[in-house]
Order: C-alpha cells, then sequence, then structure tokens
C-alpha cells in the first residue's frame, strides 16, 4: 500500500479591492456592504480585502463613527481580512502652494490612523511619495501595527535599468534595509508583469480610430492573436504595416507599459514583498476547459509558480481595470465585474493549487 501525503501547500492568500466593482458602484447596483458579500460568497474562500478610501469611506477623511463600527461588524461577519486601505495625497489640494514634506507626512498620519481603525494591515499611498515622509510617521505605523506597502506600477519595472522611472525600486529596498524597518514594504502590481496588450485594450484604442464596435472586436482578436507570433519589436512592425493609423504612442499606449518584467525579477526584491496587486483586464474561457478561464495578456502562471516556490503566505487582491476600456460602448456593452472578478479567482485558485509545486510522499 502506498501511502501519499501533500506536504506543502500554498499558502498564497487571495482577496479583491472593491475598486473591482466601481461600475456596480456607480450605478448603484452594489453597495460595499454587497461587494463584501460577494467576497465571502463567491470567491471559492477569498478573504482579503481591498479599498480605495475616497470611494467606500463616506466623508472621508472624516467617516462617522457609525460607519468604522459598521465596517468592522460586517468584517467579521462574513469571516474577511480587512488587508489594503488604497489612498492618494494631492500635493496640489492647496491654492497657493505645492504640499510639503511636512504636510505629505501629517495626511499620511491621518490616514495611517484611519486604517488602523478600520482593522487593514496595509495602507497604499499614491506611488511617489517622497520617502522622507514615509521616515517621520514610520514610529506611527509601527505604534498602530499597520505597514506602509509602496506599490510597483507599470510603467515601472524592477530592474533599474529598464525602469522608466529610474532606480525607485532599489531606492525603496535601501530605504528599508537603511531603516531596518519592517513597516514599509513592496507591493508589485501583475501588471508589471504583462507581456502583449489586452484585446480589450486594442478594441478601444481601434474605437478611438474611427473602428466600429463590431469591426473592432474582430481586428482586436487579429491583432492579439499575431502578438503571439512574433516578439514585441516585429510585432510593432507588423501593426504599423497591417494598421498605419496605430502610431507608436498609441502602440505604447496598447501595451499600458515600456517593458514587461521578467518573473524571475521577483527574487531579487522578495524579501520585501508582502502583498501583491492581482490587475487583469480580460479573463476569457480556455478552449476545451469549461469553467476554466485564463488572463492571457499577463503572465500569472510564472508569477504564481514562482511565489509558490518561495512559500509566499501573502494576498494577491484582484484590480479588475478591463471595464475601463469598453465603457465607451455604452451601457449595453458593460462587461459584468462580478463575473469577470469569479473568473479570475478560478484562475489564481487553479495556479495556486498546481500540483506539481506539491511535495508528495
Amino acid at each position: 500500500m502506498t501511502l501519499t501525503t501533500n506536504l506543502f501547500r500554498s499558502k498564497i492568500k487571495r482577496g479583491v479591492s472593491l475598486y473591482c466593482y466601481q461600475q456596480a458602484d456607480f450605478f448603484h447596483k452594489m453597495t460595499w456592504k454587497d461587494q463584501l458579500r460577494e467576497v465571502a460568497t463567491g470567491l471559492n474562500g477569498a478573504t482579503g480585502v481591498e479599498i480605495i478610501s475616497e470611494t467606500t469611506i463616506p466623508n472621508y477623511p472624516n467617516p462617522p463613527e457609525s460607519f468604522i463600527e459598521e465596517w468592522n461588524s460586517e468584517i467579521a461577519r462574513w469571516g474577511l481580512t480587512a488587508v489594503t486601505m488604497d489612498t492618494y495625497i494631492d500635493s496640489l489640494m492647496f491654492r497657493d502652494h505645492v504640499m510639503t514634506i511636512g504636510e505629505c507626512a501629517e495626511k499620511l498620519k491621518m490616514d495611517l490612523k484611519l486604517a488602523h481603525k478600520l482593522g487593514f494591515q496595509f495602507l497604499r499611498p499614491c506611488t511617489n511619495l517622497p520617502l522622507a515622509a514615509i521616515a517621520s510617521v514610520l514610529p506611527l505605523a509601527e505604534e498602530l501595527g499597520v505597514t506602509i506597502a509602496r506599490e510597483i506600477h507599470s510603467p515601472a519595472t524592477i530592474h533599474p535599468t529598464r525602469n522608466v522611472y529610474g532606480d525607485v525600486v532599489a531606492q525603496a529596498v535601501a530605504f528599508i534595509q537603511t531603516t531596518g524597518t519592517k513597516n514599509y514594504c513592496l507591493m508589485p502590481d501583475m501588471g508589471i508583469f504583462q507581456d502583449r496588450p489586452s484585446p480589450v485594450t486594442i478594441g478601444y484604442t481601434l474605437r478611438g480610430l474611427g473602428f466600429n464596435k463590431e469591426d473592432s472586436l474582430k481586428s482586436a482578436d487579429e491583432i492579439f492573436d499575431a502578438s503571439f507570433e512574433m516578439d514585441r519589436d516585429a510585432f510593432q512592425i507588423w501593426l504599423e504595416k497591417n494598421y498605419k493609423d496605430l502610431t507608436q504612442t498609441r502602440i505604447a499606449g496598447m501595451f499600458k507599459n515600456g517593458n514587461s518584467t521578467d518573473p524571475l525579477e521577483l527574487f531579487s526584491i522578495f524579501p520585501y514583498i508582502k502583498c501583491l496587486h492581482g490587475k487583469f483586464y480580460n479573463m476569457t474561457e480556455i478552449p476545451g476547459k469549461p469553467g476554466q478561464y485564463e488572463e492571457r495578456s499577463i503572465l500569472y502562471k510564472e508569477v504564481i509558480n514562482l511565489l509558490n516556490d518561495c512559500l509566499f503566505d501573502g494576498y494577491i487582491n484582484s484590480e479588475f481595470e478591463g471595464q475601463r476600456d469598453q465603457q465607451d460602448m455604452g451601457v449595453e456593452g458593460l462587461v459584468d465585474e462580478v463575473e469577470q472578478v469569479r473568473r479570475h479567482h478560478e484562475m489564481m485558485q487553479r495556479l495556486i493549487d498546481n500540483d506539481e509545486y506539491f511535495i508528495k510522499v
């Protein structure tokens, strides 16, 4: 008799940014309570929640105590975890000056206290916030037990030689090493691993050039399929030859980033990663595999396999942005965000559970 036991199971956790449901929120089809219920009941074991502060929190940055109590009660009711609160610092909010580092720090302190009250583990401020402002609030972050997350978002990449923003990731790592802080981390966005334009983005670009809906969708599929047949340079030449109105600027816009990041680059910053944004644009059914879905423009399998290799135990929070490239087709053409997120979690859980990463005896 042979006994087979799985000694290793992935510890990657799944969550959702409520930003995914932006259309449902705008058209008043789902309240934040409805969204929490969907995360808890519709996504096969997802437990994490991320919010954008100004969107979900009434009267932000000074919500009523009743909301704070209600939020914490709903999170507990559904057995969810408040993972990340996203916030922004509007450096031009004053009419007579740009915000100083000290003013940025004061805004951060306010957001840290609010995140703590709402039970969030992470606060994700705007990407290019000065490290001097971060440094001044680290004592408060440590006291409250909230970690500030620095997002790595396209067109930024991990490796400084290919990063349009320079060595910002290296600077963040040096900051962590120098301060010795446990309350500042990196949050890669899966969009940096996009290696080809999404069909929905291609379609949006074509409609902007005068294509009607039907032709734009047909041509988008043709262009997307062609992207698998050649390297990026050859693909751009093919685009310019076959679609003469697609200028370099429009092609770059379709890619949404400057250079796709090699998933192996995660190894160099892995000790500083505590959570990720699960960016996606379009979940489609895998041919011949009913009920299984994929995001064909982003290297999900490679990234999740690597995270499994490294025994990553943090959250990947879904962040759906494909609806933004389809809203020009009118209300009747709006994509079903709830279904898209459900498909995304089917894919993530299937990749997380990939048997080749289980050690069996």
